[in-house]
């Protein structure tokens, strides 16, 4: 396996296209720090998720993103959190490579045996070796972290036959393909259970015992004072504390902290969008705070994040807050993640020019939401339904991305091999 200098097979190169719209620049869409930062692979179906903002021809000609490419994180806050790359799945038209970033281009006029494979190079780049590489060489102290061009372009990589880099490359893109199916598969689930709500929560158009559409059809409302609207004869108002059970999480001492995955893992407010930790704990504490499956998690400083948790092994770190479904009582979890989120939402803004946001116990105590009257033509079902297949699909992207991370170290150094 030859050993050669990144800088000599490939091309780097650092962009700094900004999230701004100018005048006299041509629209495009900017594949930013976090979409990089978050994602195995850049595909054509995160294309309307991505930002829009304007560039100069000469930026678009030279940040145009083509597939065989692999972007990284160039600058952050963190030394862990730059070097983290992703590979570009596909040519695309207008979208380019936004600051903080640096786009890889394997060189193609070398010669073959030389050459470097971007999905297999996208591998190298998430192995231990490669952060520890890009950690050790990034400059800048206190609040910010760099990688020059030059520290990327030196760092050593191993290269194995094209033939090798194809098949290593290509059995991890397959993982991550099946993750990108899984996560747009929830992302229609959700799509279809906001519908859904809209439908039964907002509209109060739930089938009536005609199967028809409530409120169309001329079911009685009455005005509610507490939620200030006006909402189906029967139903009522409940306080968000007496419809779920809800408990905050446990303020572990950051002494114990640790990485060594044998221990407690710990949720924190950073982990709950992307639904997995990376800090533990050897402390001992109380097995009320264990998340388990369908609770919904609250971030409670910086931006209200709010997820539906998909594991039963974790625990909830203090400045979060957890909701779960209560015995007896008609509240959904999904009906009370979609009524929140607007609020958590609406709370941001009130706080954007602060130092930092807080969602207070409070705030919490002030929120109500609609208590439904479930009955034989109209019951949770569907929504209980989607819940479960979300949380079933996220474990099943949680297992595949431990089995790329413990697959890439094997296949990146031949304890296995992949045959044809």
């Amino acid at each position: 396996m030859k050993r050669v200098r990144l800088g000599d097979v490939a091309d780097v190169i650092i962009s700094g296209i900004d999230k701004k719209t100018k005048e006299n620049e041509k629209t495009v869409r900017l594949c930013n720090f976090v979409d990089v930062y978050y994602n195995w692979a850049i595909t054509k179906n995160m294309y309307d998720g991505l930002m829009t903002a304007s560039a100069s021809d000469s930026d678009i000609e030279t940040f145009i993103l083509r597939k065989g490419q692999v972007a990284i994180t160039k600058d952050s806050e963190t030394r862990d959190d730059i070097g983290v790359a992703a590979y570009i799945a596909d040519d695309f038209d207008d979208v380019v490579l936004g600051y903080h970033c640096a786009l890889i281009t394997p060189k193609n006029d070398i010669p073959e045996e030389d050459r470097i494979y971007g999905k297999y190079l996208n591998a190298i780049l998430h192995t231990k070796y490669a952060q520890k590489h890009f950690s050790n060489n990034a400059t800048g102290s206190g609040q910010r972290y760099t990688l020059s061009k030059e520290a990327v372009e030196d760092m050593i990589v191993y290269l194995p036959s094209p033939k090798e880099q194809e098949c290593i490359g290509n059995y991890l893109s397959d993982i991550d393909h099946k993750i990108e199916l899984n996560n747009l598969i929830n992302d229609k689930l959700e799509a279809l259970a906001k519908q859904i709500y809209d439908y039964w929560f907002v509209q109060f158009d739930f089938p009536n015992e005609d199967g028809k559409p409530y409120k169309s059809s001329g079911g009685k409302m009455v005005w509610n004072e507490t939620l200030k609207r006006e909402i189906p004869d029967g139903w009522s108002e409940i306080n968000l504390f007496d419809g779920l059970d809800v408990l905050y999480g446990y303020p572990f001492a950051t002494e114990y902290f640790t990485e060594e995955p044998q221990y407690k893992p710990v949720v924190r407010i950073r982990d709950i969008l992307e639904g997995k930790n990376s800090t533990f704990s050897s402390e001992e504490v109380d097995g009320k705070y264990k998340l388990q499956e369908e609770d919904a998690v609250i971030g409670m400083d910086g931006n209200f994040h709010i997820n539906i948790w998909h594991r039963n092994d974790t625990y909830l770190n203090q400045r979060c807050v957890r909701l779960r479904v209560k015995d007896g009582e008609r509240v959904t979890i999904l009906q009370a993640y979609f009524a929140i989120k607007p609020y958590l939402k609406a709370k941001e803004k009130v706080t954007k020019g602060s130092t930092v946001g807080h969602l207070s116990d409070k705030d919490l105590k002030k929120f109500f939401l609609v208590n439904p009257i479930f009955t034989s033509h109209f019951t949770p079902h569907q929504l209980i339904d989607i819940t479960k297949n979300i949380v079933a699909k996220r474990k099943e992207v949680n297992d595949l991305q431990s089995l790329r991370s413990y697959l890439l170290p094997l296949l990146m150094n031949g304890q296995i091999t992949i045959k044809d």
